[in-house]
């Protein structure tokens, strides 16, 4: 349980004249900021904090939630609120293709994958488009959830040409390696960020509050003739990793 002594009156009415439950929102992000509230840390419940703070449960709610929001706080049903767990940043540069599961193990973490689908199919005027295909040949659609020490860190959309992927059973762990164990081996990628904020869906999947700020990633993947051998699209936690770009001085 968190420590009551945070929700002491005096560190709470201090002459802000913002909302109370503004004041409550900071009093907790600070707590949390410092190290006062560690991850994992029970807060105390909404009728302790309102009667320690001498104001109701409405106000006291109405901070929870923006503190929720924020990913500071998650509720679990049945339980409480308690202070997040804060998932170790990966930073991964990107002046190097390599997959998730390669960057996890050298890093000496242990990578994962929830298999959401996998499929095969005939490609639709889309997909053959990000192929460079004929609308209607035959391409493999993978969904996964990528994992970090069984934190989940990114879902992720592979779409692929079944002339070089020709069953998707075939990927286990890492796509990059099936595909070079087949004989197409990927030689480059040009990759898009957009910063986004996660919709409910794909927020529940990655264990983060819907609205979350995350990184929206889509990679075109080359062999080295220069067709295409992968197109993916990928929503990143964006409070667990991190990508790196190493520039040069230009000429």
């Amino acid at each position: 349980m968190a420590p009551l002594d945070i929700f002491d009156p005096r560190r709470f009415d201090t002459g802000d004249p913002a909302p109370a439950y503004r004041r409550l929102y900071l009093l907790v992000a600070e707590a949390i900021g410092t190290g006062e509230l560690l991850p994992d840390a029970a807060l105390p419940s909404e009728r302790d904090m309102a009667a320690a703070l001498g104001i109701s449960r409405v106000t006291v709610r109405k901070a929870l939630a923006e503190l929720v929001a924020k990913g500071l706080v998650e509720q679990r049903h049945g339980s409480g609120n308690y202070v997040s767990r804060q998932p170790k940043r990966y930073a991964q540069s990107l002046s190097r293709l390599y997959s998730f599961t390669e960057d996890m193990t050298a890093r000496g973490r242990r990578a994962g994958t929830q298999w959401l689908s996998r499929e095969r199919g005939l490609a639709d005027a889309g997909e053959a488009a990000l192929l460079g295909l004929i609308e209607g040949d035959p391409v493999v659609r993978l969904r996964r959830l990528r994992l970090a020490d069984d934190e989940p860190i990114a879902v992720e959309w592979s779409l692929s040409p079944a002339n070089m992927l020709a069953d998707p059973g075939q990927v286990g762990a890492s796509l990059y390696e099936t595909l070079r164990a087949l004989g197409h081996s990927p030689v480059s990628a040009t990759q898009h960020f957009t910063a986004i904020n996660v919709d409910a869906e794909n927020a529940r999947l990655l264990q983060v509050p819907a609205g979350s700020a995350a990184l929206d990633i889509h990679r075109t993947t080359r062999l080295q003739d220069g067709r295409i051998v992968e197109f993916s699209h990928s929503i990143f936690r964006g409070d667990a990793y991190d990508f790196v770009a190493e520039l040069g001085l230009g000429a």
